[in-house]
């Protein structure tokens, strides 16, 4: 029989192209990652972080090699055993024959060929250890928390620290020995030593060793597998519970069950052996060993675990979980900070507004009017004095001490949008060159409107001031350095290049003066890479695939080049174990403006604690709209250690440490050289005043505050007093959950006024208000507080109280002449305000030209006292409101008290405060109230059929109330459809009338 002959050799032409073609291919990977890599360390080294640079990069390249050299060798060397285990002599057969062509082909070059095979598995292998270096930085530098997990007393430590990288480590052996058994087998199978076909044995004897030890090499992992998977569960959904942990089944039923499975994997890779290779010699009992071991893991690990978990606690799984339930409380609010949360009952049973209501300097005076969100547009139109200047969509909340007052101001800063440069303005010079900062932060206090409701700005001014009544005639909170460089509007291409060689020659434009002049400037701050000599503009032309590095003359030899602009992105790079806030914020601290940001650390792998996915708590109606999205990380672990500065001007980043005790922030530290974060006691005091509680953080806790605040097992189980974030108030429909607020007031039980954010919660399926929670810093620590009303309080959640304003009869006429064809109202952030054993609720109103160009301007307040619809008004000013809140008071006082509600529904009242509606006529005009608003939120979700149901729901409302009017024979009354807070009308209205339709 002829022998096939090899594989036929490619021409020496093909093996020049296609070693040009690698090389050409290596060669431009290589040079984009050198260069790559050497501008990160010009970065690095400019900002003062290369312990960084050098620390990610070293473990990198380390967990490469490592990991990398490892598979190679396991893979490779398993290759290299089984060629060399193969039979010297192999039976003639036709399987045989078909084999030897192949084998002629591989065995001059097989060395080659096995080196080869065991690299590809090595590079990619060591790509995937490659990003692992931030496990490896917390195995390796990790410590105790000083907690011990409940089940097996274990600190707390080795689940965030070690048992992620072990489980890593675990997963690459399994790889690896699975890799081996493939690639011995197929070599065994080329050379001889496993055959399908011919006499005698199908396995040469030393074959049957190699391939046999591997699968109980397999086996002993997976023993090992078990015993880290009992630790494992108690990471797991306990389904039973509807919580993070291991339950009554899994401690009972699953954990022995894992511990006898590692014990049977023992025993099945020792008898793998055995009778493998030194008795019987063949695969028969090895075979039955490994079923045996599957039988008893779905048996064991499986049948036996549902069998408990069905037939002994489903049938009373509130007393079987009670324990365990117990352990995630417990584990949740340790784990998340909320484990000192002050809860204090607040009865809210004042329904009526109080007399010192008026005479108040604690909260009234405070009251925040303006909407961070709302009044940016009015900043951009009357700050900005250029297109291409900008605020963003929202602006942030601080305060200052101004003339030996404390309030809070709404600032913002004067960007440079690039988006809005025009065609002529944006040429690569332009853009790059001169205009390469904002100026200024400007602010206003925010309880303050002047002008027909413009904010009265106080600072960030371009020049000299003319004589307005509009903004203060001096620099109320001055900056020594106003020039913005690093601002939160800058994108990744937003670099700048500054300086010059010649004093005089000023190129950059600085701020405009007079009518279309401007004033130019040089930057001479110490941040930017240099980039003067001809090789470093090279380097960055290359980066940036940008010539002009190399040909313009703006590039001289005194320049330097700004980028990684973003302060957000800045401290992400600096710090990349952070997860940051999504709302950077400026403050003037000794003269400069500062960007502070709030870094977190976070876990995954706290036993018992809940599993939140930042993305999705973090998500509400200013998500994207001046702040940035968090990425979908689930942990179950978070404290906010790190409160971090960016310098406005010259781009310097410190970390300062802010929670002394975090075990996690202690392990980064010391992976970096343990000076990277300063201390908390180095954070100057200026800068301390302006640090505020983190958003993110708070949402995060306030969510979990909404079933985590019960802390009895029982009543956990059965969920009845759970709570629930409200929609946002003038859109509920839309299913944006509203934003927590940043306060300057004075809650119950504080000493006195606090900046702090506060967020309503409503109980969970209602629309009253169940809870006020408020965070905030006292004496350099945070406090989170939980003012909680009692379970049948009257007392409306914003949702309510929005409509029952609105929806108040005097009310609703004033709203419509405000808006119009040419016009739109905007509602601000209602605000919860706990007085006087009541709530106070204030929602500022503006409204807004439909005309180009034109901003929302401040122009009434709507106010609610008691349970959101006995005493409303809306004044043109927050005093003016609050003098007819308590003049209602008095006249109610004067009469009888308010009837009790029903429905959940406070009972409508006349509008100037007269005895409310008693009997069926008030159930007849609560049911109109309560028809009323469904028209207007089927109006507003767009829902034909709805609206249709309301209509006909609101019809037949108005005919009960006229009959129920006609029945009591009440006084006439003014006219009007009947809403919330407004008074009965003598004669019915269409249902669309009385929708607003």
């Amino acid at each position: 029989m002829r022998s096939s002959s090899p594989l036929p050799r490619m021409s020496r032409r093909g093996r020049v192209t296609i070693a040009v073609l690698v090389g050409v291919f290596v060669l431009f990977t290589l040079l984009g990652w050198g260069v790559q890599a050497w501008t990160d360390w010009l970065w690095f080294d400019e900002v003062r972080y290369t312990e960084v640079f050098t620390g990610v990069l070293v473990t990198r390249l380390l967990l490469f090699l490592a990991v990398g050299l490892g598979m190679a060798v396991i893979v490779g060397g398993n290759l290299w055993l089984a060629h060399r285990l193969r039979p010297r002599m192999r039976p003639h057969s036709v399987e045989q024959a078909t084999l030897e062509r192949y084998r002629m082909a591989l065995s001059p070059r097989l060395g080659t060929w096995i080196a080869l095979t065991a690299a590809v598995v090595g590079l990619f292998a060591g790509l995937s250890a490659q990003s692992r270096w931030n496990q490896w930085l917390l195995f390796r530098n990790g410590g105790d928390f000083g907690i011990k997990d409940p089940e097996f007393g274990v600190d707390i430590g080795f689940y965030v620290f070690q048992l992620p990288f072990w489980r890593y480590l675990l997963g690459v052996a399994f790889t690896a020995v699975v890799l081996a058994v493939i690639g011995a087998l197929a070599v065994h199978y080329l050379f001889g030593g496993v055959r399908l076909q011919g006499v005698g044995d199908r396995m040469s004897n030393a074959a049957r060793a190699h391939l046999s030890s591997l699968v109980a090499v397999f086996v002993l992992l997976k023993s090992v597998a078990y015993v880290l998977d009992r630790r494992a569960m108690l990471l797991e959904y306990n389904e039973g519970a509807k919580l993070y942990g291991a339950g009554y089944a899994d401690v009972n039923a699953l954990l022995p069950a894992k511990e006898i499975l590692a014990y049977i994997s023992i025993v099945v890779a020792i008898a793998i052996i055995v009778f493998s290779n030194a008795w019987m010699r063949n695969l028969v009992w090895p075979g039955i060993s490994l079923a045996l071991l599957g039988v008893s893991a779905v048996a064991i690990g499986g049948i036996y675990p549902w069998a408990v978990q069905t037939f002994e606690v489903k049938p009373s799984a509130k007393d079987k979980e009670a324990p365990y339930i117990q352990r995630s409380i417990d584990a949740t609010r340790a784990a998340f900070g909320l484990a000192a949360t002050e809860t204090t009952p607040y009865a809210a049973n004042n329904l009526t507004p109080p007399a010192n209501l008026a005479t108040d300097t604690a909260v009234v005076s405070n009251v925040r009017l303006l909407d961070p969100q709302l009044v940016s547009e009015t900043y951009t139109q009357l700050q900005q004095v250029r297109g291409f200047y900008d605020f963003g969509p929202k602006l942030d909340i601080d305060r200052y001490g101004v003339n030996g007052k404390i309030s809070d101001y709404v600032v913002g800063v004067r960007e440079i949008n690039y988006g809005e440069l025009t065609d002529q303005q944006n040429t690569w010079i332009n853009r790059h060159t001169v205009y390469t900062h904002g100026y200024g932060l400007v602010a206003a206090p925010a309880n303050q409107v002047v002008c027909g409701g413009q904010p009265f700005f106080v600072s960030g001014f371009l020049g000299e001031k003319t004589q307005e009544a509009c903004s203060s005639q001096t620099e109320q909170i001055p900056a020594k350095q106003p020039r913005i460089y690093y601002g939160e509007r800058m994108a990744a291409d937003d670099y700048a290049i500054v300086g010059q060689a010649d004093p005089d020659k000023k190129a950059e434009f600085d701020r405009p003066v007079g009518e279309g002049g401007g004033e130019s400037y040089t930057y001479t701050g110490e941040g930017g890479v240099e980039i003067g000599s001809f090789t470093r503009r090279l380097l960055y032309a290359i980066k940036e695939q940008e010539s002009n590095f190399l040909l313009s003359e703006a590039v001289n030899k005194d320049s330097k080049l700004l980028y990684v602009r973003n302060p957000r992105d800045r401290v992400e790079k600096v710090a990349p174990f952070l997860t940051l806030d999504g709302d950077p914020y400026p403050a003037v601290v000794d003269g400069r403006v500062q960007w502070i940001v709030d870094g977190y650390t976070t876990a995954a792998t706290y036993p018992y604690a809940e599993r939140v996915n930042l993305q999705t708590e973090t998500t509400d109606e200013l998500t994207n709209r001046g702040t940035f999205q968090l990425a979908r990380e689930n942990v179950n672990y978070m404290r906010n250690s790190v409160k971090a500065t960016v310098d406005a001007y010259d781009g310097t980043v410190k970390l300062y440490e802010y929670d002394d005790t975090d075990p996690v922030l202690k392990a980064w530290n010391k992976a970096f050289g343990g000076d990277l974060v300063l201390p908390k006691k180095d954070i100057p005091v200026e800068l301390t005043e302006h640090l505020r509680y983190p958003a993110d953080m708070f949402k995060v806790q306030r969510n979990l505050l909404t079933k985590f605040h019960v802390t009895n097992p029982g009543d956990f189980y059965s969920a009845q007093d759970f709570w629930q974030v409200p929609n946002v108030p003038d859109a509920p429909d839309s299913g944006q959950k509203q934003p927590p607020y940043y306060l300057f007031t004075q809650f119950p039980g504080q000493e006195s006024p606090r900046f702090q954010l506060t967020s309503a919660v409503t109980p969970n399926g209602r629309q009253n208000l169940a809870a006020l929670i408020s965070g905030s810093y006292v004496e350099g620590k945070p406090r989170l507080e939980v003012l909680e009303l009692p379970d049948q309080t009257r007392i409306s959640g914003p949702v309510q109280v929005h409509q029952q304003m609105t929806n108040n009869a005097n009310i609703r006429q004033q709203l419509n002449l405000l808006s119009s064809n040419q016009a739109q109202v905007q509602y601000g952030n209602l605000l919860s305000l706990p007085f006087g054993d009541g709530m106070l609720y204030v929602e500022p109103v503006y409204v807004k030209s439909n005309q180009q160009d034109a901003y929302p301007l401040l122009q009434k307040v709507l106010l609610s006292y008691g349970d959101g619809g006995s005493f409303v008004a809306l004044a043109d000013n927050i005093n003016d409101g609050i003098k007819q809140l308590v003049e209602q008071g008095k006249k109610a006082g004067q009469g009888a008290p308010p009837p009790p509600t029903t429905g959940g529904n406070p009972p409508p009242t006349t509008g100037d405060g007269t005895p409310p509606l008693t009997g069926e006529l008030a159930a007849a005009a609560d049911r109109v109230q309560t028809a009323i608003t469904e028209v207007r939120a089927a109006q507003t979700s767009g829902d034909f059929e709805r609206y249709g149901r309301a209509l006909k729901a609101l019809d037949e409302a108005l005919t009960a109330f006229q009959q129920a009017q006609q029945t009591a024979n009440p006084p006439a009354a003014p006219s009007g459809s009947p809403s919330p807070g407004g008074s009965a009308p003598a004669t019915t209205p269409s249902p669309t009338a009385a929708a607003g339709g």
